[in-house]
């Protein structure tokens, strides 16, 4: 879009970026590694089989390409130390640890990481093995995240998720015994055919693993995703709002028992040193470059996103040209209504300054926001059921 960074430089619409640009000193990378092994039924993330890629894009290549955006982006960014290293996908984990340690040093040689940063990768529960997270640790990743959505074989089969259902908590265990110290595993709850009694057991496993977070998300149904194609045809129920509710505070309870603890609204840790830290970065405004096909990043209000195609990505960095597609300026009024909508969602809340005085009167009437916080606005347990129609209340 149209407009002007903070100095007055004129903004393209075309994605090319200015000259330089200076970042905070919690500066995260995000990398996006766009391959699956297969394609679950409920996934519209910018993910590519081997067959649906077509060519144009080679796995074993990406790896080099990514370093191609990274230098990119070194004679933009200045040298500050990086914080945070998220790779997510996809699967992160169909690459070798070998080329994942790769894009490291890379981002370590543009920038440095930071003595002590946390440095993350998912993965899919059946791409890893006790030798994998081995590797893992050698090249320096200190966190995983592991996709495991359910403990039940029926739920797992409705997502159309290709591993075992004890499959996840084995990979946390082998992870935790290859000296991952923070291992994250997601749930998806409100999935059609789901029992309660499943999701009982998803929370029990998930206890059982001795992982230190967790998160947990509604099933959202995408279009032109095959479970909503079968919901249209009538083969699957449309996910139910009141069991979202149901699930969500039965996890909340299960959780709070073992030892966790909500920090955002799908995210428990054992820790303030177990929540994750690249996320908070984005939930509080902070600045962040992502690379790969589709990938988004920000910095200093100025958001931009690479072409989505690995294909298209892959042929703009061989002929030396920026992968983004196209940029924005978030005006103060964005600025504003992101920082509502994000930090509202977090166990530190907002302060009460700024916000709709008529708002927070109804929220704090309705038992959505703690009154037994001055100053502040958290939400209660029912606010966070109900947290996106508290954001529309609380802003003037």
């Amino acid at each position: 879009m149209p407009g002007a960074l903070p100095d007055g430089e004129p903004v393209p619409s075309d994605g090319s970026l200015p000259d330089s640009v200076r970042v905070s000193d919690q500066f995260g990378v995000y990398v996006h590694v766009p391959f699956c092994a297969s394609r679950c039924g409920y996934c519209d993330f910018n993910t590519y089989t081997a067959r649906e890629l077509g060519g144009g894009a080679s796995q074993a290549e990406y790896p080099s390409t990514v370093l191609a955006e990274i230098r990119f982006a070194g004679k933009i960014v200045n040298r500050q130390p990086v914080q945070t290293v998220f790779v997510g996908g996809g699967t992160p984990t169909l690459l070798s640890p070998e080329d994942l340690g790769r894009i490291l040093e890379g981002i370590d040689a543009t920038w440095g990481i930071a003595t002590g940063a946390e440095i993350t990768t998912e993965a899919n529960p059946e791409t890893v093995s006790p030798a994998y997270f081995e590797e893992l640790r050698n090249v320096g990743f200190n966190r995983v995240s592991l996709g495991m959505q359910s403990a039940s074989a029926g739920v797992l089969r409705i997502l159309e998720r290709n591993h075992t259902p004890g499959r996840a908590i084995q990979a946390a265990t082998e992870a935790r015994e290859a000296g991952f110290e923070h291992v994250n595993l997601d749930l998806i709850y409100g999935t059609p055919g789901e029992t309660a009694d499943d999701f009982a057991a998803s929370l029990d496993a998930v206890i059982g693993a001795g992982v230190d977070h967790v998160s947990a998300y509604s099933l959202i149904v995408e279009d032109g995703t095959r479970i909503a194609a079968r919901m249209r045809r009538g083969e699957l129920e449309y996910p139910s709002d009141d069991v979202a509710a149901d699930r969500y505070l039965a996890a909340d309870r299960a959780l709070k028992g073992a030892g966790f603890d909500w920090y955002e609204v799908s995210n428990w840790a054992t820790s303030p040193e177990a929540q994750c830290r690249h996320n908070r970065l984005y939930w509080t405004g902070g600045d962040w470059w992502g690379f790969g096909p589709g990938a988004h990043s920000h910095v200093g209000g100025v958001r931009w996103w690479n072409v989505k195609h690995p294909s298209a990505y892959a042929q703009r960095l061989a002929e030396g040209v920026s992968p983004g597609l196209a940029r924005e300026i978030l005006t103060p009024d964005d600025r504003r209504v992101e920082e509502v909508m994000l930090g509202l969602r977090l166990k530190d809340g907002l302060p009460l300054a700024g916000l709709d005085p008529v708002g927070v009167e109804k929220a704090l009437a309705n038992g959505l926001l703690e009154p037994s916080v001055p100053g502040r606005a958290v939400l209660t347990l029912q606010g966070r059921l109900l947290a996106d129609a508290v954001v529309r209340d609380l802003l003037p």
